[in-house]
């Protein structure tokens, strides 16, 4: 990985020539699915999986794993910050692939401010635009006792709506959320989710583009029947077992509005460390026989 550093001291210029050249796809092939490799919890200071803290710390080991994942059958892209996507680039992993940008970064895990989630990676459609991106990816909590929460939903309504205008994927990650002893918490039954669901989908001047981003929870048909947009569903915990969370997967998107998986660390930090293993397995659930 010396090599990246050294362009990025000598030749940074490479980085936007490369945008400009990479082959781009489709956003979706013939089976109208996805799977989205995610790499962005790094930059909102979230580098723990299970009881490993710094799991994601070392950018050259996240790196490797996500060239790893990207070179699988069935694995369409991958959603990530600029930092990594860049790195990503340089390495020619990016190519034919499906790139999608995490926009809001600036809610800092564990932070006072988290759920004032400022849009500091790409800050605005046009970033994404051009650079040849196919969206950009917005985290929308909700909590009704942190004044945070409005602007954080107003900044993703106008993401929404520029993306719309360039014709590029919004996908909104929305929860419905708490603090308990200080510490942001995801509310996951199906009357919390379905209440983020109907106020993401609202969000913008048209939901043209928009994408859902949402978690596997039980009485999952209830939460797919709350809305048309498309829906990909997000890893979950990597704490549970594989085989339970394959099992999971594979029900939820039997569901005919979840069009795909968007996985972070569950693919990439698997217990048995077989990063390929892990992102076939969820590759034949998306895609079905490719792996």
């Amino acid at each position: 990985m010396n090599e990246l550093t050294e362009i990025r001291v000598r030749q940074p210029e490479r980085i936007a020539e490369a945008w400009q050249r990479r082959r781009t796809r489709e956003l979706v092939g013939a089976d109208g699915r996805l799977l989205i490799v995610a790499a962005d919890h790094p930059a909102r200071g979230a580098l723990g999986v299970r009881d490993d803290q710094f799991a994601m710390g070392s950018r050259p080991g996240l790196i490797e794993r996500l060239v790893t994942a990207l070179e699988r059958p069935g694995v369409d892209g991958v959603l990530a910050t600029p930092d990594i996507l860049e790195d990503l680039l340089l390495l020619g992993a990016l190519e034919g692939k499906v790139v999608i940008g995490s926009m809001n970064r600036g809610g800092l895990q564990g932070s006072s401010f988290e759920l004032d989630d400022r849009f500091t990676a790409y800050g605005s459609a046009a970033d994404l635009a051009s650079r040849r991106l196919d969206g950009g990816k917005m985290l929308t909590r909700i909590d009704l006792a942190d004044p945070g929460t409005v602007a954080t939903l107003e900044a993703s309504a106008k993401a929404v709506t520029e993306l719309a205008e360039h014709k590029l994927m919004a996908m909104v990650e929305p929860f419905w959320s708490t603090r308990k002893e200080g510490r942001v918490t995801n509310v996951l039954d199906a009357d919390s989710v379905i209440k983020s669901v109907h106020i993401a989908a609202g969000l913008g001047a048209t939901s043209a583009y928009t994408w859902l981003k949402l978690p596997v929870v039980d009485n999952l048909d209830r939460v797919m029947d709350a809305t048309t947009l498309p829906t990909l569903l997000l890893g979950g915990d990597p704490t549970v077992a594989p085989e339970e969370t394959y099992a999971r997967w594979g029900k939820a998107l039997s569901l005919p509005s979840a069009r795909g998986l968007v996985v972070g660390r569950a693919l990439l930090f698997p217990p048995d460390g077989n990063v390929a293993y892990a992102v076939d397995q969820a590759a034949s659930l998306v895609h079905g026989g490719v792996a």
